[in-house]
């Protein structure tokens, strides 16, 4: 139980859900999922499934890439704690994933099938009523990467980026950080270097 409470306590704060929002109301949708582990170099979800699961880690860091037409990997997102996994093409237009999901660290979390959240969130008011928080959490980390694209400089971008992931510089090899900024790996370095020199 107090797994559970400690469990909730991050959902509720990362995804900012409403103070209505109790343990016991949370408590049917936590005991439906069922806790996972995987190695690092597996993945959760395959580019071109219909996979409809949707993860919570717990502990670990997740990387979201895309293969092209070219055969490359290109890393889109690197996902850790306290966030979800899911295929979001399938859930809200039907289709196959446009992504692949690979653990670069060893896993551990939750995981539920789509179809029995939306059964059990459904018949929760409260938890129905939330469900806006969400997709709020999701649009707004979708909206803030766009404008980082538009808005910022590489070099901002990195460090606007270094800031809100605190610690990923010592998690994820420089080629998957450099994608995730739309970089190469030199410009990245050129960048550090840059930064480094004005301290």
């Amino acid at each position: 139980m107090n797994i559970l409470i400690k469990e909730f306590n991050k959902i509720k704060e990362f995804y900012k859900l409403g103070k209505d929002v109790q343990l016991k109301d949370a408590l049917v949708l936590l005991k439906a999922c069922k806790s996972f582990g995987y190695k690092k170099g597996e993945l959760l979800l395959e580019q071109g499934t219909k996979d409809n699961n949707i993860y919570f880690i717990t502990k670990g860091l997740v990387r979201c890439f895309n293969i092209n037409e070219k055969g490359e990997e290109v890393t889109f997102q690197l996902i850790k704690e306290y966030q979800l996994v899911g295929n979001i093409h399938f859930i809200l237009f039907d289709e196959p994933s446009k992504f692949s999901y690979e653990a670069i660290e060893n896993l551990k979390g939750y995981s539920i099938s789509y179809n029995t959240l939306q059964k059990i969130v459904s018949n929760n008011p409260k938890l129905e009523s939330n469900r806006k928080f969400f997709f709020r959490k999701i649009l707004k980390q979708t909206f803030g990467r766009i404008d980082s694209f538009v808005l910022l400089s590489p070099e901002e971008r990195y460090e606007k980026y270094i800031k809100d992931f605190p610690g990923i510089v010592n998690r994820a090899p420089d080629k998957h950080i450099a994608n995730v900024l739309g970089i190469t790996p030199v410009s990245l370095s050129r960048i550090r270097k840059r930064i480094a020199s004005k301290k």
